[in-house]
């Protein structure tokens, strides 16, 4: 006889087996005696056997129904097991490699944070930072990187975004630069020899747009592939540059640089992280998200 799989009628045919009741299956199960004996008929039905079968005040299992209960059980505490909710798993013995696509400036900012708070949890687990890539890639989706951090311009519908930051440029110079001398303006700052950074080497953007706006437009010397490179120019040169405050921060301190507010209405740059949905309930991949999570508003804190 052909029939569909139907995992109630294991679920029932395990309750009938170890209760040998039909009253008792169907307190069990939370249903009604006639249910429970309408369900019964259909399993003598698909096996082709009794299964139970009446001995004075009791009914007692059929030679097949003993021999097949074990594996009944077996298959049923499987099920649950299988759509059980996952366990959160130990960090401490946790042995996995996440890779995590960060750019140059961010990385400097989050980089140490980050490995220091996951190794100090779960010393097994490696974390492989790969550089942003100036194309759009597919990696989220193959599964090549685990989460991608930064300014997430991603077109595949299902990719998850969690914003985590918003950033502002500021401008950036030596210690000393002439241009500290005084209050900065639109035409003073326009009148700097200007590095900017584009992964795609695009020179001007939004500072350019908006000098425009009060008729100025300033002189690019040098376009770097990221903002950690631009930075490693000013020392030393009468070069200005513009990253973003909170993530530049220990790069600036680093080459004993100074910032100024840019005076344009520059708009925000929002950064955040991604992930492909089917890590949504990989508990490691969840324990990852936190610290990634933590790390990056903790570098946050003026």
């Amino acid at each position: 006889m052909e029939f569909k799989l139907d995992l109630n009628l294991l679920l029932t045919l395990d309750a009938l087996l170890d209760e040998r009741s039909v009253g008792g299956a169907a307190r069990r199960l939370h249903t009604s005696p006639p249910a429970m004996s309408r369900t019964l008929a259909k399993l003598r039905r698909i096996l082709n056997d009794p299964i139970l079968v009446r001995a004075g005040r009791t009914m007692v299992p059929t030679p097949r129904a003993l021999t097949m209960q074990g594996r009944v059980r077996d298959l049923v505490e499987q099920a649950h097991t299988l759509f059980a909710p996952l366990e959160q798993p130990d960090p401490a013995s946790l042995r996995r490699t996440f890779s995590v696509q960060i750019g140059d400036l961010m990385f400097s900012g989050i980089g140490y944070r980050l490995l220091h708070r996951m190794h100090a949890e779960a010393p097994g687990v490696t974390v492989r930072f790969v550089a942003e890539s100036h194309e759009d890639t597919h990696s989220l989706r193959d599964g090549s990187v685990d989460v991608e951090l930064g300014r997430i311009r991603r077109g595949e519908p299902e990719t998850h975004i969690e914003p985590l930051l918003r950033e502002r440029l500021v401008g950036v110079v030596r210690e000393g630069h002439d241009l500290l001398t005084e209050p900065v303006t639109p035409p003073r700052y326009a009148a700097a020899e200007h590095v900017v950074f584009s992964r795609r080497g695009i020179a001007t953007g939004p500072i350019d747009d908006l000098l425009a706006e009060y008729g100025l437009t300033r002189r690019i010397l040098a376009c770097a592939p990221n903002p950690a490179g631009a930075l490693f120019l000013l020392p030393g040169s009468e070069l200005v540059g513009a990253v973003p405050a909170r993530l530049g921060r220990d790069g600036i301190e680093r080459l004993g640089l100074r910032t100024f507010e840019i005076p344009l209405p520059l708009p925000v740059v929002d950064l955040g992280m991604a992930w492909h949905p089917r890590h949504d309930a990989d508990g490691a991949h969840q324990w990852l998200r936190a610290h990634v999570r933590a790390a990056v508003l903790d570098g946050a804190v003026d």
